[in-house]
């Protein structure tokens, strides 16, 4: 019998690790390095809403709004949080278009630039807040986590949910370019109605039971509550709710690119 020579070939596993290398230094050096005003952008955004409204809040009303927190401290925390679930929505809305020329390789799936944008963009973030709690500290304002390992969890858990949300958005936004407009609308409303900028605790009871359904506030709380030790959070704040939430968002953005695959690639 002739022998056989056994050629290896690489796993699937192994495929789609080197895509995700590769899409993600193309996706760092594109993000980092050709806007030169990128990194200015992420540090000046959060530092200019938080310079704003603490200017509001001196001229409407003195003293702490916030009970067992910081108002700076807050308002930081707040806006990291959702500026990480926000991006990780919105990159998903080109993430699929300004990568179609991949698509060309067969080892290269739509979903694939979804989850690289969504793996960088945490990162930068996360980067982001770093400076920003050491530079409170410097500046004497106590912005460390009074329980780390949960912060941590929490940071984490938002950039789950902006996973999801940018799963969803990279599909209804290639396939009904109607849509993307829509969401980059709801961005400023999004931003007020979920608490970032100022305590919701305020609010009329019936106000609040509805707005109690947008989980990015109950992830906020969550936040916030690992920052600040006795923080009064808002009641009705479930962290059941918000990975009930983020499970679902994250399966059904999954379930949509499987479903519309050929159709993202034909755009």
């Amino acid at each position: 019998m002739p022998k056989q020579t056994h050629t290896s070939g690489r796993t699937p596993w192994q495929v789609t690790r080197s895509v995700w290398y590769a899409m993600f230094m193309r996706e760092a050096i594109s993000r980092t390095m050709a806007d030169r005003m990128g990194w200015f952008w992420m540090i000046f955004e959060p530092l200019a809403f938080t310079a704003i409204m603490v200017g509001i809040r001196g001229f409407i009303r003195g003293g702490n709004l916030i009970v067992n927190a910081e108002f700076i401290p807050w308002m930081i925390t707040g806006l990291m949080g959702f500026f990480l679930v926000r991006e990780g929505m919105m990159r998903g809305l080109g993430a699929v278009s300004s990568n179609s020329a991949l698509f060309a390789y067969r080892q290269v799936q739509p979903v694939d630039p979804v989850l690289v944008r969504n793996a960088l963009e945490g990162l930068l973030r996360t980067f982001v807040f770093m400076i920003f709690i050491v530079g409170a500290l410097l500046l004497g304002t106590n912005m460390f986590p009074d329980s780390a390992i949960r912060a941590m969890f929490w940071w984490l858990s938002l950039w789950c949910l902006g996973m999801g949300l940018g799963l969803i958005t990279s599909v209804a936004g290639t396939l009904v370019p109607e849509v993307a407009t829509i969401i980059r609308m709801l961005n400023m409303p999004l931003l007020i109605l979920s608490g970032v900028i100022f305590p919701l605790n305020q609010l009329p009871h019936w106000v609040l039971e509805y707005l109690m359904y947008n989980p990015i506030i109950h992830g906020l709380e969550l936040l916030r509550g690992s920052f600040f030790e006795g923080y009064q959070m808002i009641h009705g704040t479930s962290a059941g709710y918000f990975w009930l939430f983020t499970l679902i968002t994250i399966s059904l953005g999954l379930i949509m690119h499987v479903r519309f695959k050929e159709s993202l690639k034909a755009q």
